[in-house]
């Protein structure tokens, strides 16, 4: 097959994305929300007409709030994001929001969220990503465990991994790059995203091996067989039933970033972009990797 034919080209494209990851990682960093470093959430809608965002923005200066993130939702609705506020401060906030007249708007929400809080929602997500991680891991090696020849079962989980690292680092440094240049924020639904990334990616993933282990199964003598053919006819048994499925579940995701809340655009974003990094790594990745793999098993074994 074509995939298998040209695998180090697939597999060095992957590679390139996922260094340009980690770099603009590293240079740009993540833009924590204040579900994780603490701080107000208020949302207001006015009632008649929105004032432009460069207004609000220079009357908000006088207050002496630190930095405050402002983010149009809706038709005539603000979110405005700052530091922790105590009570007469967050008046005060609405009260420059509003002008001189306070029934220009209607306050729909206010969220504050405390530093401890924060630091504890992290400790949670971060054991939740490494927990899911795991479980996946587990499931993996219990599922291929009969799998022996010519590629033994734990490289298939090795494999799994690989790939997971590959779908969630991609979509992070495409959502670092809108953190840095759009003002995205880390927050419980970006956490929620990664976790469904790596549900989707390894199911995907999973369907491709399986695969490629019936048809090994159905070999009379696995020893003379020509396994790059055999994962090729996998793939061709497997291709459009993947981009079928990853189709149908972007094309709801990308439904939901043009006509959803702004609050889920973002998520929507990253997940769309973790399902179409996940079939490309369930294609053109995983199945390549097992096939390279095995070519490297092979190379002592012609040089004793």
């Amino acid at each position: 097959m074509f995939i298998i034919k040209h695998k180090k080209i697939f597999i060095s494209i992957s590679i390139a994305l996922v260094v340009l990851s980690f770099i603009s990682l590293f240079v740009f960093g993540l833009n924590f929300g204040i579900d994780f470093k603490g701080g107000a959430l208020t949302e207001v809608v006015y009632t008649t007409e929105r004032p432009a965002q460069a207004t609000i923005e220079k009357s908000l200066e006088v207050l002496n709030l630190g930095s405050i993130l402002l983010q149009p939702t809706g038709d005539l609705g603000y979110i405005v994001k700052t530091r922790d506020l105590s009570d007469r401060e967050h008046a005060l906030l609405l009260t420059t929001l509003s002008g001189d007249n306070k029934d220009a708007l209607t306050e729909m929400s206010f969220t504050s969220v405390g530093p401890t809080v924060g630091a504890e929602l992290a400790r949670k997500a971060i054991l939740a990503i490494i927990l899911v991680s795991l479980a996946i891991i587990l499931f993996i090696a219990f599922a291929f465990r009969k799998v022996s020849k010519p590629v033994s079962s734990w490289k298939y989980g090795i494999i799994a991994i690989v790939t997971l690292l590959h779908d969630v680092a991609i979509p992070v440094g495409l959502f670092v790059i809108l953190s840095h240049y759009f003002g995205a924020e880390v927050d419980t639904l970006f956490v929620v995203a990664v976790l469904t990334i790596l549900g989707l990616s390894v199911s995907d993933t999973i369907v491709i091996f399986d695969r490629i282990r019936e048809n090994l199964r159905n070999q009379a003598n696995v020893s003379k067989i020509d396994f790059g053919e055999i994962v090729g006819k996998s793939l061709e048994q497997s291709f459009v039933r993947s981009i079928s499925t990853s189709m149908t579940v972007i094309l709801v995701l990308l439904a939901l970033f043009f006509f959803g809340p702004v609050s889920t655009r973002y998520f929507a974003l990253m997940l769309t972009a973790g399902m179409f990094f996940g079939t490309y790594s369930s294609i053109f990745l995983a199945s390549p990797l097992l096939v390279l793999v095995q070519e490297h098993q092979k190379k002592p074994a012609r040089n004793g």
